[in-house]
């Protein structure tokens, strides 16, 4: 008897795995919203560091000689002056002597201020793959913030449910994004519903970078489409343009989208790559990674016949691939970079995001290597990590002057 009051009472306590399942997500969701206290108190809200004269004169081409002479007479913004009475500028200011110089020298403007000129067409960059840790949304964050910080206007649409891309701007999904506050608001085919875009991009620290921000409720496009499609019903007809048309709605506010798409190939992934002007396929040297990449292109391609046949003509002005996580010391990466430059010629961009310390802790605390301040990570690490994010960074930025007709 005692034996099976004993199986009895097994049976009974034992937990069902949905309930574990969710169990588990509370758990983690609480420490990570712990943690997040811990870095961001409840009522702040993450900054960006402040910069020197001599970084200034870097990301502008404003001689220091000239920087320090306007701070001495008055003109301009005025810098910050740190313990050490070294001048410091915050990212709006930056802009401001862009904007300045550029109304000043208006035959070197391009020079000073490069946003894009009248006839040339906003810059949608999907950056794809469906393999998880190919690097798509540290990709884009190093994007984004290198495209700022020389100036150019960025909104950082998070197409993924997963939502690390709003992460990194410091919005936790789960907490921070609300109902009807992602994309899904500006594509969903309820009409009461329906926000316009303008009402779900948010500012964010980063002068110079909108975010529309991601969380599970993105996931409802790709629910909702099949069932309006299978109704047959005429907002389904052109499902696959509600992003290209929505993004349509704020063309002049921006000179590049980046889209940090889902890792799959479904609706969402087919309005971003029809939306794209351009596109970023990422990958990691690994066979595995390359044998997933082969079946993400196949599948794309078939994808791209559906969109054909429904009169939809996709017009990019580039598709690169990008290798990421790449240690270049290591024997098998090298022959699978060999082998994918081989087989794409120049498809392949030349510079390749290495695998890094600087970007993974960077990573850790929800930063950019550009928001790394020097102390927080070993000089030389930091200065090659930063190096090789920049040679990848400059050269989507030449094929995106290229796109524009840009000498």
């Amino acid at each position: 008897m005692a034996i099976a009051n004993r199986v009895e009472t097994v049976v009974t306590t034992k937990e069902d795995a949905g309930s574990k399942i969710l169990r588990h997500a509370t758990i983690l969701s609480g420490q990570l919203q712990q943690l997040r206290t811990r870095m961001y108190p409840p009522k702040s809200e993450k900054t960006l560091r402040q910069f020197l004269t001599n970084e200034v004169s870097k990301l502008t081409s404003i001689p220091d000689s000239t920087l320090k002479l306007m701070s001495s007479e008055g003109r301009g913004p005025v810098p910050s002056r740190l313990e050490n009475n070294h001048r410091v500028y915050t990212l709006e200011q930056i802009n401001e002597l862009r904007e300045l110089f550029a109304k000043q020298k208006p035959a070197e403007a391009l020079r000073f201020l490069p946003r894009r000129r009248e006839g040339e067409h906003l810059q949608v960059l999907a950056i794809a793959n469906f393999k998880g840790g190919s690097a798509k949304t540290t990709t884009c964050v190093h994007l984004a913030h290198h495209l700022a910080l020389h100036g150019y206007r960025v909104l950082a649409l998070d197409l993924d449910p997963q939502a690390s891309l709003s992460a990194m701007f410091g919005a936790q999904p789960e907490i921070d994004i609300g109902a009807n506050e992602t994309i899904y608001a500006a594509l969903r085919y309820d009409d009461n519903e329906r926000r316009p875009i303008r009402d779900i991009i948010r500012k964010t620290y980063f002068d110079g970078i909108d975010l529309i921000p991601g969380n599970l409720e993105v996931m409802e496009y790709e629910h909702e489409t099949p069932r309006v499609l299978a109704q047959k019903s005429t907002a389904g007809a052109i499902f696959f343009e509600r992003l290209k048309l929505v993004l349509a709605e704020v063309e002049d506010d921006y000179d590049v989208v980046i889209l940090d798409t889902p890792p799959s190939l479904g609706f969402l992934t087919l309005s971003a790559i029809y939306a794209a002007t351009s596109m970023i396929i990422t990958v990691h040297p690994a066979m595995l990674d390359v044998a997933s990449m082969s079946q993400f292109l196949l599948m794309m391609g078939d994808l791209i016949s559906v969109l054909n046949e429904n009169g939809a003509q996709l017009d990019q002005d580039f598709i690169r691939y990008l290798v990421t996580r790449h240690d270049p010391n290591d024997a098998p990466q090298s022959q699978i970079v060999a082998m994918l430059r081989h087989l794409f010629g120049s498809d392949v961009l030349l510079p390749t995001a290495i695998e890094s310390t600087a970007v993974e802790a960077a990573g850790l605390a929800k930063r950019s290597v550009y928001e790394l301040e020097m102390g927080q990570i070993g000089r030389d690490t930091h200065k090659r990590a930063r190096e090789a994010v920049e040679a990848v960074n400059e050269a989507i930025i030449r094929l995106l002057s290229d796109s524009w007709g840009r000498a």
